[in-house]
């Protein structure tokens, strides 16, 4: 029993370093020559505008049921005046880096670990070796700043429509006033909660390309090693993204 566990643990300590070699080796190449600035307009274009539906629908019902079940939590102490900074706080701080990231992860980030697991299955990968093109570079760089700078500009706009979806509810729907709705938002948001948004959205952004192309890059030479890759990356994402939003949040406070 004391051998399988040290089996096990030294199993998953020897994949956190190839998963930190590989890390590093594709920020490496990144800083490199060639530059292929077309590769980074393609994977902004994927990663960020093609994930902006389902991120606004997302932002947009969070935002009102937020609304909904705050405004009826404050009216039993009389502040429905506070609701406008209830929802604001709790997408700029939390509620939007977080679902915004794991909305990216389900649609973006299954759909690179499957792209480049065909890509090793298919020998693809090798054939790039072979014509003297480094794959990290070629492949994974790219995916790598698409998720850096994309899953930020789709946290900031998650939080715009979140907020304005429980201004919908709360104003139009519930009856709260228009005026103390926003004045609660600009007296109770700091731009230490905006500074750690953007933190958190940056490092969340880098954790999805990351695990994701990871998976990818060593998906096993089958099928089922693809479903498997796929699946992995999908909840390795999620739960690194939860666990390191907790460990962020507790800095930030």
């Amino acid at each position: 029993m004391v051998a399988a566990i040290g089996r096990l643990v030294l199993k998953h300590v020897r994949e956190m370093g190839r998963m930190l070699i590989f890390l590093v080796s594709s920020f490496g190449w990144l800083v490199r020559p060639p530059f292929r600035f077309i590769q980074f307009v393609k994977q902004l274009h994927f990663i960020g505008y093609k994930s902006t539906f389902v991120v606004v629908l997302t932002a947009g019902f969070t935002g009102m049921v937020l609304a909904l079940q705050g405004y009826y939590s404050l009216r039993k102490f009389g502040s429905e005046g506070l609701l406008g900074s209830a929802v604001a706080l709790s997408m700029i701080r939390e509620l939007g880096p977080v679902l915004a990231a794991l909305m990216v992860t389900a649609r973006a980030g299954s759909a690179m670990t499957a792209e480049i697991g065909i890509m090793r299955i298919t020998e693809q990968i090798d054939a790039l070796d072979t014509m003297a093109i480094n794959p990290l570079q070629y492949l994974i760089a790219p995916k790598m700043v698409g998720g850096l700078i994309g899953v930020p500009l789709l946290v900031a706009l998650f939080d715009v429509v979140g907020i304005y979806g429980g201004y919908l509810v709360g104003v139009d729907l519930l009856g709260v006033n228009a005026g103390s709705y926003w004045t609660s938002i600009e007296s109770a948001v700091e731009w230490k909660d905006i500074y750690g948004g953007i933190l958190k959205s940056i490092s969340f952004g880098l954790i999805i390309s990351w695990v994701c192309c990871y998976k990818g890059f060593y998906t096993r030479m089958s099928a089922e090693g693809l479903g498997s890759a796929t699946t992995e990356a999908v909840v390795l994402s999620s739960v690194v993204i939860l666990v390191w939003d907790y460990f962020l949040t507790s800095i930030l406070l």
